[in-house]
């Protein structure tokens, strides 16, 4: 994963940036820290309503005085419950509020940043940011904020309060106790770098169990469970150590956390005392500092996993707004333009274009396309592998953009175009066919958001778009159409998997249909009757077709041959044939690929073309 390098913000300035987020909360966020503080409060209020006890009622005997004095107390501890109760109601849900807030921003972020991003970034990083990390800071404003300043201002308070009864015990108390100050800027600076670490082993982590249960197949048709888990217990291990690491640098806070407040305890008891045998303290004054030693000691030994959870939480922190940050380069124009009448004359001038990544020293991977369709053409675009025909389909919808040169549709730049007006015109269906965890008809209607997915009309384009890609077969799943396929269609053959992706290109009528080598996974037999049924679609459609099989190229009006990264030759298949030795080459390469695949596809096409797959209803939810 290659990650953009962050400025590196104090603690302070990088949780600053959740304040935006949390704005319309902040009156309730604030009365639940006014209500922790009343609580801290009123625990130090008892020691004195205790010194009062002792050195007035109980030194006077007064029974009366004395249990007025109890039931003050007792007073006192229910309305510090009260406030506690007070702040988990005030916080509890505006927190899950800025949680949904960061998690949608987030997800909606993810949906507008470009390929060319998701390239970079490994799936698991992304999934432990929008989960694990969000929820932390989830927590972090609903408990640790509030309990971490709520607890800072106690303690000043009650070292305040403790030089109040006297200053020699203050001064004890407050030096013995200076070293933690020092053990907390080591903590701090120790366990940031281990909570980093930890947190993108986690992501990493995540990735390789969504690799191997996405690849779960090729794993075990290959034997390699075992290699997968050894190198998964790798990185479990890893992580291990680094939570170890953690777990040391919190533990060692923790001891000094005990051990000073116990040390300053027995010093300021050794100070008292001989301050009461010399009548300079009264016993009175010496239970309350006590008691309030006691009650400051919670404050104290928190600190020590507050602020572990506040940099967990900075960590966390750093982490989301690493993708919040990342530069869009593909956004809609300030002042777009509009396709008045659409007809789907797709051209390409001098369109040029190489990967970020890609050393300086070579050269573009599409090195001035000059290319023209005109509206219900269908041009062929073939080529050696590795030649750019993918990366060519995916400048038009604006995947990726060009990196000199321009795409147009009807006369307008692509990139003066709404994204949402753009993939309008355009449709895509690739040769990788991805499903998602939802009904086929709602697969299948995806780019049809003009559409009630249960109106007749919805039900007309369905029908005719399963009819074009020869996707029947999805009337005789368990709930037909509505039947929920597996994650990523993997409850479906490649070929099915695939007419479906066609049927939903085909179902969002565009006026550009752009086909990444769409029939790849079909026998001959579906493949001629696909190709049949899309003529239907073509005579109407602009379409750019990667062609890897020669009966592809009958659909096409004319083709075009890609070379090195350029369009060599362009015109019907016969012209090539007799005009272009490199196009002969093309073609008979790719009768040989052919011949190849249609081998393969023999044992798919049993149980692929004679009907469904044979799964029960659970299987294919599954």
């Amino acid at each position: 994963m290659t990650q953009r390098p962050q400025e590196q913000l104090s603690t302070l300035r990088a949780l600053a940036r959740l304040i935006p987020f949390a704005r319309p909360v902040l009156p309730r966020l604030a009365a639940g820290f006014a209500s922790a503080l009343g609580a801290a409060i009123v625990s130090l209020v008892i020691p004195i309503v205790l010194q009062i006890t002792v050195d007035g009622p109980i030194a006077q005997a007064n029974i009366a005085l004395i249990i007025w004095a109890s039931l003050g107390v007792l007073a006192l501890g229910v309305l510090e419950a009260l406030f506690v109760f007070l702040r988990r109601a005030f916080v509890l849900t505006p927190a899950t509020g800025v949680e949904f807030e960061i998690r949608q921003q987030f997800y909606r972020r993810l949906q507008r940043l470009p390929v060319a991003f998701h390239d970079r970034w490994q799936s698991g990083q992304l999934l432990s940011r929008m989960m694990q990390d969000i929820n932390l800071v989830r927590r972090w404003l609903a408990f640790g904020s509030i309990l971490l300043v709520v607890n800072l201002m106690t303690v000043l308070i009650g070292a305040v309060l403790l030089f109040n009864w006297h200053w020699a015990l203050g001064t004890t108390f407050l030096v013995v106790s200076v070293p933690l100050w020092y053990f907390g800027f080591r903590f701090e600076r120790q366990y940031g770098r281990l909570a980093r670490l930890s947190q993108d082993q986690a992501g990493d982590l995540a990735t390789a169990v969504e690799e191997s249960v996405h690849g779960i197949r090729v794993l075990k048709a290959f034997g390699r469970g075992p290699h997968a888990l050894r190198k998964f217990t790798r990185q479990v291990e890893s992580l291990r150590a680094t939570e170890l690491g953690k777990a040391r640098e919190v533990g060692t806070l923790w001891f000094w956390l005990e051990v000073v407040p116990m040390v300053a305890f027995a010093l300021c008891l050794l100070v008292g005392i001989l301050l009461a045998s010399s009548g300079q303290l009264s016993v009175g004054e010496l239970f309350a500092f006590f008691t309030m030693a006691t009650a400051l000691r919670w404050p104290l030994e928190s600190l020590g996993f507050l602020f572990s959870f506040l940099i967990d939480t900075r960590t966390a922190t750093d982490r989301i707004f690493e993708v919040l940050d990342e530069e869009n380069t593909i956004v809609d124009p300030e002042t777009p333009s509009t396709v008045a009448d659409p007809r789907g004359r797709l051209v390409f001038r001098g369109a040029r274009f190489r990967y970020q990544d890609a050393p300086a020293t070579e050269r573009d991977l599409l090195d001035g396309i000059d290319l023209e369709l005109e509206p219900g053409e269908t041009m062929a675009l073939v080529g050696l592998t590795g030649s750019g025909k993918t990366t060519l389909t995916t400048l038009p919808g604006r995947l990726y953009d060009v990196t000199g040169g321009s795409v147009e549709i009807d006369g307008v730049d692509v990139r003066d175009l709404r994204l949402d007006e753009l993939r309008r015109h355009i449709a895509m269906a690739f040769e990788d066919a991805t499903l998602f965890s939802a009904s086929v008809r709602e697969n299948v209607l995806l780019g049809r958001d003009d559409l009630d997915v249960r109106s007749p009309e919805a039900e007309a384009v369905l029908a005719e778009a399963l009819e074009i890609a020869q996707a029947q077969f999805a009337y005789d799943l368990p709930q037909g159409v509505d039947t929920t396929v597996g994650e990523e269609g993997l409850s479906l053959s490649g070929g099915q998997r695939q007419r479906l992706a066609l049927a939903r290109a085909v179902a969002a009528a565009p006026s550009v249909l752009v086909l990444d080598d769409p029939l790849s996974a079909l026998d001959v037999e579906t493949e001629a009757k696909v190709e049949a049924a899309l003529r239907r679609v073509l005579a109407t459609t602009t379409a750019l077709i990667v062609a890897h099989r020669p009966s592809t190229v009958a659909l096409a009006d004319r083709v075009a041959v890609l070379e090195d990264g350029r369009i060599t030759a362009v015109g019907t298949h016969s012209d090539l044939l007799r005009d272009s030795e490199h196009y002969r080459f093309v073609i008979s390469s790719l009768e040989i690929e052919s011949e190849q695949r249609r081998e393969a596809s023999d044992d798919d096409h049993r149980y692929d073309e004679t009907g469904p797959i044979d799964l029960s209803e659970s299987e294919v939810r599954a």
